[in-house]
């Protein structure tokens, strides 16, 4: 039997699985997927999400990536600011297929076991508690792989964190997403972009081979419905982007995600932690998911081997408190900023904010390039 069974192996489940592989505990990672796989992101890696990767030697994670020096955030006012992170801090870009892979590479070679191509059914309990994970492969009828603890890190939509009453997507903010690569964008450098307009914001990272990547966050659904057409009408009709995507192509399917916000009530309960989206998921605006989910997938990581190690069966407890003291002024931030964004009154107010005072905009991209992490 596995000491651990993690659900899910992106970035949240490899890097709490190489954590606890390192620690020589008996750790198993069961994904859908096999890797690498297309998915739906910013495809950057700010500043506080490569600090977590150098101090765990994950750095070659990102290799071949493009440098990012910051942000770019534009208004449909024209209000444009560039925000660099300075002091030569960088972020990086690149798919999150190559970043993905790369890490559940590192957890395979620091001994976790991989179970891919294996759809997760629900929580397998025990006793009152949660013993492990019932799975599937192809046809085949349902298995259990009992363990000691379960780390939940599959995703926005986690079957594990639903099955035991932990999340949902709220009422309010609901945005879904539409996102794909292109060739031929012109005026792409080596800031990462963010160009917000009232219901809407569109990303735009550039990456290597002359790629990039663009993906509109919207408060309306039928994005999804006419993802492809959507996709292309909001960047070509956009007055600021018009020019720069007249001969861009998409070379990739879209990929549509929503709707995107999880709450959650616990980070868990006795037998089971939540990391990565799992645990709730802030808008992606703030371009600052991967270093939660990578930092909160090792305080998951962290909570339970402390619980394997003293018995006392409170790893949810423990992970809950380590999670407020690391992440709370970071979730008000986001709020704070998804409220302003959310609103045609706080576009304007953070548009004549950014014209008057374009420091603060300046600080806000520090800060949710996650800096105070580094």
């Amino acid at each position: 039997m596995d000491d651990v069974v993690i659900a899910g192996a992106g970035p949240a489940g490899a890097i709490a699985g190489i954590v606890l592989a390192r620690a020589g505990v008996r750790v198993r990672l069961v994904d859908r997927a096999t890797f690498p796989r297309p998915k739906l992101c910013g495809d950057t890696v700010n500043p506080g999400a490569l600090a977590v990767l150098d101090r765990l030697e994950l750095s070659a994670a990102t290799k071949g990536a493009m440098p990012v020096e910051g942000m770019l955030v534009t208004a449909a006012s024209g209000v444009c600011v560039a925000g660099l992170y300075g002091d030569g801090v960088q972020g990086r870009a690149l798919s999150r297929a190559k970043l993905d892979a790369a890490l559940v590479e590192a957890a395979v070679a620091a001994g976790a076991g991989l179970d891919d191509r294996t759809t997760i059914r629900g929580p397998l309990h025990e006793k009152g508690r949660v013993a492990g994970l019932v799975v599937s492969a192809g046809q085949a009828s349902t298995r259990a792989i009992p363990a000691r603890a379960v780390i939940a890190a599959d995703g926005a939509s986690s079957r594990i964190a639903r099955a035991l009453r932990l999340a949902w997507h709220p009422s309010r903010p609901r945005r879904w997403a539409v996102g794909a690569y292109f060739t031929n964008v012109a005026g792409l450098s080596s800031l990462g972009e963010m160009h917000v307009r009232r219901g809407r914001y569109i990303g735009i990272a550039p990456l290597p081979a002359g790629l990039a990547n663009a993906c509109v966050v919207s408060a309306d659904p039928s994005v999804i419905r006419r993802a492809a057409a959507s996709l292309l009408d909001v960047v070509r009709e956009d007055a600021l982007l018009r020019d720069r995507c007249a001969h861009a192509s998409m070379v990739s399917r879209p990929v549509c995600l929503g709707p995107l916000a999880v709450e959650s009530s616990a980070c868990g309960v006795p037998g089971c932690v939540l990391a990565g989206d799992a645990a709730g998921f802030v808008d992606p605006m703030t371009g600052d998911g991967l270093r939660l989910a990578m930092r909160g997938a090792e305080l998951a990581a962290l909570a339970v081997l402390d619980d394997l190690q003293s018995g006392t069966g409170d790893a949810h407890r423990r992970l809950a408190e380590s999670r407020r003291r690391e992440f709370a002024l970071k979730w008000r931030f986001n709020r704070t900023l998804r409220m302003l964004v959310g609103s045609p009154w706080g576009i304007r107010a953070a548009a004549r904010g950014a014209e008057w005072i374009p420091g603060w905009l300046q600080h806000a991209i520090r800060y949710a390039g996650d800096l105070q992490a580094t």
